[in-house]
């Protein structure tokens, strides 16, 4: 009389073995994947600024081509400008940075680092947690709090420069990302940044800290 073969299931050791190679495989590529997300939103990040440079210059042709008179979140909120009483003054009055280039952008949504996870201090001491002389309490994220992901060097409208006057339009800033852990780490922080030649770059700490000395005349 013919008999159907026993079923063979796996043993708990084949089955802890292959439990094993799938945790391997996943610890390999796992971190392969988050680098390639965190590429991608940094591309995207670049592109937006880019965007916003050109709007910049839009502006620019429509007063006398004189960078925006705007301010952001760390000008309003950090007291970065006590040392220029006469400028300090008018900061409360002053556009935001994104509501000046409004006509100029087809969505605010353009000023959303898609990165952007905010940044905070500490309320114990008023010391920053974030180490990038950021405003305070940007959270959920820096756009949902003030409007925008990406800041002004301000003194471009402070000392109400001409676009092309600048002697070092290649190495001088005119956006940058608000927190440099958006598209780097603690240990190696990272800034995107658009220049006044209309290019867009990342940019390490040392690199983002050498481009506010670059001088404007």
């Amino acid at each position: 009389m013919y008999s159907l073969p026993a079923c063979q299931g796996f043993t708990l050791i084949e089955l802890l073995v292959v439990i094993a190679i799938l945790a391997l495989l996943a610890a390999l590529l796992f971190p392969v994947f988050a680098q390639a997300r965190n590429s991608a939103l940094q591309s995207a990040c670049l592109s937006q600024m880019h965007q916003i440079s050109l709007s910049v210059s839009m502006y620019d042709q429509d007063y006398d081509s004189l960078y925006p008179w705007a301010v952001d979140p760390a000008d309003r909120y950090e007291g970065i400008w006590r040392s220029v009483p006469q400028f300090n003054s008018q900061i409360p009055s002053m556009p935001w940075l994104y509501k000046a280039l409004q006509p100029y952008v087809h969505s605010l949504s353009l000023f959303h680092c898609p990165s952007d996870t905010g940044f905070n201090v500490d309320e114990m001491t008023g010391g920053l947690l974030d180490p990038n002389s950021a405003p305070p309490n940007a959270e959920p994220s820096s756009f949902a709090k003030f409007g925008t992901s990406y800041y002004y060097h301000t003194a471009l409208a402070q000392q109400h420069i001409v676009d092309g006057s600048l002697p070092y339009p290649a190495e001088t800033h005119v956006i940058y990302d608000g927190s440099g852990k958006w598209h780097g780490t603690a240990e190696a922080l990272r800034y995107n940044a658009a220049f006044a030649d209309g290019h867009a770059k990342s940019l390490t700490y040392a690199q983002i800290m050498r481009a506010w000395d670059v001088p404007l005349h």
